[in-house]
């Protein structure tokens, strides 16, 4: 049984404002400077702090001491319609019409409208160990489409791993495209390790250049070995030649018996980054890798309902999926942070 709480924006000010207490949780509200919206979810471990009207984005995670979120130009999220203008967070829901990066033929903003979307409402749920954002927006187009989107954020008790879930209604009469992909901008970490314990079956190399990918000599060469042996990059451990940017895609992802794909961003420390989903749900995942002096980047894993290369290369794929009229698709991962002792649990 839970108890849900309406949020409205007059309760945001400038100071920080808790909004709730209890043994397990703290959560609390406050506008920043940019004039953005934000609540921060905290337990004993650490700290979410969400933007509950701007696409519900989680602007920041730290759990235990670090930070899970990417190396950034922004020391706040800024109001805008589009992610480009405040990329910075931890994670954002790409989407949900068209996604990924717009070819020169394609006529979408990157990673589509869903990212900083102006939520309609915003909401707390409070039940037995668990904390929950949640909120709702209506897209509609005169002459196109209509969907109804629910994103939330679910924060447990002593835990360092929390739910990302996104539910999308099409509300039109006709079915509509979608691409959805849960865009988790994890942090960069030093010598860390890709590991995917149940293994896939094959991981490939982005080979198309996006308009803002600049190549270089060094990294040409390098992308050219890439494509010829993927598996070789399993370590940060050469981040001159991730500027700019490298992506992969994986095929055939395994599971668990319950339908569960895992993979980690082990540390030196022994700690590691960690995210779980159902391919079943997500049918394609990427892995997105950066360091450059201002942005630092290591998303170890991105499911997604198709590739990052745009609505028209998508499409041609068949990676678009339509959502009849009138139904409902749900998605969700279980992300966070694992102490040396949870890695080692995990995985034994």
């Amino acid at each position: 049984m839970s108890t849900r709480i309406p949020l409205y924006p007059a309760v945001f000010g400038e100071r920080e404002k808790i909004l709730l207490q209890s043994p397990a949780f703290k959560v609390s509200a406050w506008t920043y400077p940019s004039g953005v919206l934000a609540v921060g979810l905290e337990n004993s471990r650490g700290r979410l702090v969400v933007l509950p009207y701007q696409g519900q984005m989680i602007w920041s995670a730290v759990f235990d001491g670090c930070d899970l979120t990417m190396s950034n130009l922004f020391e706040q999220p800024r109001p805008s319609p589009t992610i480009i203008d405040t990329y910075g967070c931890f994670m954002f829901h790409s989407g949900l019409l068209r996604n990924g990066c717009p070819a020169p033929e394609d006529s979408h903003a990157l990673h589509g409208e869903m990212p900083c979307a102006p939520m309609d409402t915003a909401w707390l749920e409070v039940g037995e160990g668990v904390v929950r954002l949640g909120g709702e927006y209506e897209y509609a187009k005169g002459f196109g489409d209509r969907y109804r989107a629910c994103p939330s954020v679910t924060l447990r008790a002593d835990s360092a791993l929390f739910d990302i879930d996104m539910q999308v209604t099409n509300l039109a009469g006709k079915p509509m495209d979608l691409m959805y992909m849960a865009h988790m901008n994890y942090a960069y970490v030093a010598d860390a390790r890709f590991i995917e314990p149940l293994g896939m079956q094959r991981q490939r190399l982005r080979t198309s250049v996006p308009d803002h990918v600049k190549p270089t000599p060094a990294w040409t060469t390098y992308m050219a070995q890439l494509a010829e042996h993927p598996n070789q990059l399993d370590c940060l451990e050469q981040p001159s030649l991730y500027d700019p940017e490298i992506v992969f895609f994986f095929d055939g992802v395994g599971t668990d018996a319950t339908g569960h794909a895992h993979f980690l961003l082990d540390h030196p420390s022994g700690a590691a980054f960690y995210t779980r989903y159902r391919p079943e749900q997500f049918e394609h995942a990427a892995r997105w890798i950066l360091h450059t002096p201002d942005q630092q980047v290591a998303a170890f894993v991105l499911p997604s309902t198709c590739e990052p290369e745009g609505y028209n290369a998508e499409k041609a794929k068949g990676h678009v999926r339509l959502l009849p009229a009138g139904a409902c698709a749900s998605f969700s991962v279980t992300t966070g942070y694992l102490s040396a002792r949870e890695r080692q649990r995990l995985l034994g």
